[in-house]
This record gives C-alpha cells, structure tokens and sequence, in this order.
C-alpha cells in the first residue's frame, strides 16, 4: 500500500508545523522522517495515520483519498516512542487487544486470535513472556511487544514514532537490526520518525531529511550523506569540517591545496567555503608533493573503530580528521606530533559573488 501526502499545511496557533510538504512512499518501502525537534516529523506522521486534522492538503492510500477516513478505517498500525502498553494486562492481552476491540461482526473468533497472537510472539522471539505483565519486561521487549500489537490488526501500513528513542544505544542498536530484518521478510510499507541519523542511514530505504516544517532532501542513505542539497543536510547527518577559502583561477585554495569547483566564476566571485568530512582527510608524516598543510597532533582518541584525531593549524584553525586503525598502526603518531594533512574528497563546496 503507498503513501502519498500532498501540498500539506499545518500550524498550531501561530507556529506553522508544516508548510505545503508533498512526499510519495512507494508500497513496501521503509522511509525515515529525519530531523531536529521541531521540524514536522512527528505531526506529518500523526496526520498520515488520521490523528492530526490538515488545514490544506490530502492524504492517499494506494491511490484512494483517506483524508476522508475515520483513524479506524485507515488501517494503520502505530507504534509509540513509549510502547503505550496496557500495564493492567499480560503481554498476550496487549498483543490481542486491537483484534478483540474491534466490532462484534468483524472480531475474528477467539481460537484464530490465540493463533496470531502465538504467531506474533514467535515472530518477536518472546513466546516465553506471553503470561508476564509489561513492568517486567525490560525497555526492548516492551518495544518489540508494542509492535507486535499494531501488527495484529494486519495494517496497511506500519507508522512508527521514534520506536527505540527511549531506549539505550545498544538495545537501538539490536532493534535497528531486528526492524531492519522484519521489513525485509514482510515488507509492509513503513514511514518512521527519527532524530537519529546513523538510524535512519542505517535501516531506511529512502531518508527524508525536515526542517521547520519543510523537506529539505528526500533520498537514499547514499544520496543524503554522499550529495546533500544544501548546508542544513550535510551537517545535520554527520560532523563535517568547514572551511572559509579563498579563490583564484577557478580554484578554491585551502591552505596550499587547489580544489575545483564547477561553475565558479574566478573573476567575480571573491570567496567561498569548502565542507569536509573527518574521514576524507589523509594524514602523512612528511609533506610530500607540497599539496598538503602542516599541523600539530592536539588529540588523539584511538578508541572505537575508526581514530579520532584533532589537529591544529599554524593558523590555530582546527581540523577532525577520522582515520583507521590500520592507518593509525602504521603512523604511530602521538600528541604533539607534526604531521601533514591532505584531502581524499569534498563533501560539498559553495561559493559566493
């Protein structure tokens, strides 16, 4: 089932949440809403499962207006940040809770809910706690039981509100694999909120990157972190250094390094800034062909894995450079150290007239 929502407009009061906001979810894609707090990520979901009323704009499923739709006929599975179980009841009941809440002409049989229920925790690996309540539970059980419940009612589409959010980094981490590895076998359209973007580069198909009520890119993980649209994009999926440089016969001169940009218009424009990330530095121990910029070692921290290493100008301008292991093995570098930095690549440059 598709998704499509356009020329959508919200705001709540005088705060515009969404400003005409058009995006297309193909049928069994897996698409991140990727932004800060505040950007429209949460009200642009809420509005697609019928929770948020629109001031202009529609909403389609598989090509049929739902703007018009009750929330109960959408048929939408949603999954909260904070599970929203029933803490009255045993995770069985939770899991059952959509099915036997529907209307009496509609209610499957009882033995046909036990079925998917028990199929469900087979599915979420947690046959063994059918008959527990959710206090004793632990945060990534309770997640994957939250899924299981809004998968019971068979949805059309699965929305999902920052579903491991409140979790910690190495649950996310298990649970990103997890959710990845269930649309893959299922693949049940589904549109989730995040504000982290190793989770969204990580699991999406696609990634739509919002900021204040807009989209500012819509795109593969590759896409958005390789060939971001502007400014906002690339810093928001990653750390990435910048640098103000000056231009000269159609180059951009970091230090003595030459960097060319297409288009630029040497005679007119007067400077420009070019944005790299950590990992497209290498770092030597001698100048080599002279393309490179001395810098003193400030940092060095080798766990994890890639090395973190901070370096320091003669004009006391920083550069973070990330490099291997391997790489790092073989400089044996240390703080204090003089080295010579040269670039790999440019994520992204600009200039200006």
């Amino acid at each position: 089932m598709s998704i499509e929502v356009r020329s959508i407009h919200k705001s709540f009061g005088s705060f515009k949440a969404l400003e005409d906001v058009s995006l297309h979810v193909e049928t069994g894609e897996l698409v991140a809403l990727l932004g800060p707090s505040g950007s429209g990520k949460t009200t642009l979901l809420r509005i697609v499962a019928g929770l948020e009323k629109v001031e202009e704009g529609q909403v389609f499923f598989g090509g049929e207006d739902a703007s018009i739709q009750k929330v109960s006929e959408r048929g939408v599975g949603f999954v909260f940040q904070h599970y929203a179980l029933f803490r009255h009841m045993t995770v069985f009941d939770n899991i059952a809770f959509g099915l036997n809440a529907k209307p009496k002409n509609l209610r499957p049989p009882q033995a046909e809910i036990r079925a998917r229920v028990s199929e469900l925790l087979k599915l979420i690996q947690l046959e063994w706690v059918a008959d527990r309540f959710p206090g004793q539970l632990s945060g990534g059980q309770r997640q994957r039981v939250a899924l299981a419940r809004a998968l019971a009612v068979r949805p059309k589409v699965l929305l999902l509100d920052e579903p491991f959010g409140s979790l910690d980094a190495q649950v996310r981490k298990e649970l990103r694999h997890w959710l990845r590895r269930f649309h893959d076998e299922f693949r049940i359209t589904t549109l989730f909120v995040t504000h982290d973007q190793e989770e969204a580069l990580e699991v999406a198909d696609r990634i739509v990157v919002m900021n204040k009520g807009r989209i500012e890119q819509v795109g593969t993980p590759d896409e958005v972190y390789h060939d971001p649209a502007n400014v906002f994009v690339l810093n928001f999926l990653g750390n990435v250094n910048l640098f103000h440089c000056r231009l000269d016969d159609g180059k951009v001169y970091f230090g003595n390094i030459g960097v060319e940009i297409p288009g630029v218009a040497s005679d007119n424009a007067r400077s420009a800034n070019l944005y790299v990330r950590p990992h497209q530095f290498q770092i030597t121990r001698d100048a080599g062909t002279g393309t490179s910029i001395k810098a003193a070692v400030a940092y060095v921290n080798p766990a994890g894995s890639v090395v973190k290493i901070d370096l320091k100008r003669e004009t006391g301008e920083m550069i973070h450079v990330e490099i291997s292991q391997a790489e790092f093995a073989a400089l044996k570098i240390v703080r204090g150290d003089i080295v010579y930095v040269s670039l790999r690549d440019v994520t992204y440059s600009e200039y200006q007239i």
